[in-house]
């Protein structure tokens, strides 16, 4: 293993600014963190923080300022620096190789771990056991990268971290990707290891800010705004602090699910990437002018039946019914066509192209159209129109829109797939955590889209494993668990306790 890097018992930046093309990112930035110290770095989508923090795990140089580590200036010229002096993070998007092992993509950063000029995988087995098991991070060492869910990708990318040796660890939306009780368990796991590390928690669930960290720093077009005790404020005067002003988010206070069924499965079954049956004879319907909400653990079938839906993902057998067509295994062109629309779970892989504009991005469904092409050419000036109307209605902040997609931060390239997939006006909108990673006035003008869509008449199912959105936004709650809908019930009746319960397997009368 790596010789263990000198205990962090504190780590200074002064003066941080780095810039980018058009934007400020970080603007004269001073923090202070102390081992045994939660530290919560919150701020709005675009706000500087992941900067910030790639600045700190060496991924990008400040153009001016200081890190200091227990009172010594230092200077990381890569993420092997950073790791070197015991600090290391875990991204927001995964940094892991989708084909091969969690042995091998922990192998990738311990090279020294040689056993006859190879590399030992034994012994990275045997580690990645170890440190699961002490910090109650269950991960298969033999699965394949892209056999797992965003959750258990999650789970790998904290164990490759602390097999690194890390003794400061950066968390950048760390809870994104889990249930309700996985993140109170990540809470109190984290808890008991500040007692031995210093914590670096951004988070945009203010809840969880004020129930991990003992200080908080809100960030602000780059700039520190408050720096000081999280004991002292209420998550509302930290969400003020944030966006500048109140945040309220929208509830949908009608009762909808009268119309027309849009959007049924029959009978349902489909196929893991494992081969094992994901959806076993799952039965739903969604309604016009309603929002359906999905609840339930991570990997009971949300992703494949929400893959099954758009045509994604080959039906074994049963029906997908759309406007009253059978659209079992129809490709997703002909779905997007008959007026389906998208919000997928990975929105860096499926719901953007990185390296295409944003202009480029907003039109991905439309370009054939006669609005935006004629004679196999694009009409530039138009998809620029577009991209500028749209970029103004959803808020999204870049410098340009023929900035690419992927240089976005995690909510905007988010309001850049809502843009594209509500001016389509979709009769049916299958929305897959639509506000994972967002901040709290993204939530609130995504919540309040997603409830005007359901005014207009679309029929919106929501898959999601954050309750309060579930049960604020939802017509009608279905429960999802091993493949089948274990109960549908009207929203007025849901409250938390009812739905863990069902989302365990716990069926009520």
């Amino acid at each position: 293993m790596k010789e263990a890097a000198e205990p962090i018992t504190e780590l200074k930046l002064e003066g941080i600014t780095k810039r980018f093309p058009g934007i400020l990112a970080c603007n004269n930035v001073a923090l202070e963190v102390r081992r045994g110290e939660v530290l919560a770095l919150v701020g709005e989508n675009g706000a500087g923080k992941s900067t910030l923090m790639n600045i700190l795990a060496g991924l990008y140089q400040p153009d001016s300022g200081t890190i200091s580590l227990n009172g010594r200036p230092v200077h990381f010229r890569d993420p092997n620096d950073a790791y070197a002096r015991g600090i290391g993070m875990v991204h927001q998007n995964f940094m892991l190789v989708a084909n091969m092992t969690v042995t091998e993509n922990v192998a990738l950063g311990l090279k020294q771990l040689h056993k006859f000029m190879r590399l030992d995988l034994g012994e990275v087995k045997r580690r990645i056991l170890e440190v699961s098991a002490r910090h109650e991070l269950p991960v298969n060492p033999d699965a394949y990268i892209w056999q797992l869910s965003v959750g258990e990708q999650q789970r790998v990318e904290l164990v490759k971290t602390l097999c690194f040796g890390a003794n400061l660890l950066i968390l950048d939306e760390p809870t994104s990707a889990l249930t309700p009780q996985e993140t109170d368990d990540l809470i109190d796991r984290l808890k008991r290891m500040a007692a031995e590390l210093s914590i670096i928690f951004i988070s945009h669930k203010l809840n969880e800010v004020k129930a991990l960290s003992d200080r908080v720093a809100i960030l602000r077009h780059g700039a520190v705004v408050f720096n000081g005790f999280t004991v002292n404020h209420s998550t509302g005067d930290l969400a003020t602090l944030m966006t500048g002003r109140e945040v309220v988010l929208p509830h949908n206070e009608g009762m909808g699910g009268g119309g027309e069924t849009i959007l049924s499965a029959r009978n349902l079954k489909v196929r893991g990437d494992r081969g094992h049956l994901a959806l076993d004879g799952l039965e739903l319907e969604l309604h016009a002018g309603e929002i359906l909400g999905l609840a339930g653990v991570s990997g009971n079938g949300q992703r494949e039946l929400a893959e099954a839906l758009t045509g994604l993902r080959p039906v074994a057998s049963g029906q997908v019914q759309f406007l009253g067509k059978d659209m079992t295994n129809r490709t997703p062109a002909a779905m997007i066509a008959a007026g389906l629309g998208y919000i997928p779970e990975d929105r860096h892989h499926e719901g953007i192209v990185p390296k295409f504009t944003v202009k480029e991005n907003l039109v991905l469904k439309d370009f054939h159209t006669r609005r935006f092409s004629r004679w196999c050419l694009l009409k530039l000036k138009e998809i620029a129109r577009n991209a500028d109307f749209l970029k103004d209605r959803y808020d999204i902040r870049c410098a340009s829109t023929s900035a690419a997609g992927g240089s976005l931060s995690g909510g905007n390239i988010q309001k850049v797939i809502l843009a594209r997939e509500l001016a389509r006006e979709p009769k049916a909108l299958v929305a897959v955590y639509p506000t994972r990673g967002v901040d709290m006035g993204a939530q609130e003008f995504i919540h309040s889209q997603l409830l005007a869509r359901r005014r207009a008449g679309g029929g919106i199912l929501l898959i999601s494993e954050e309750l309060e959105e579930i049960m604020n936004l939802s017509d009608r709650i279905a429960v999802i668990y091993k493949g089948r809908i274990l109960k549908i019930l009207p929203s007025l009746e849901a409250t938390r306790e009812r739905l863990g319960l069902l989302m365990a397997g716990v069926a009520d009368e």
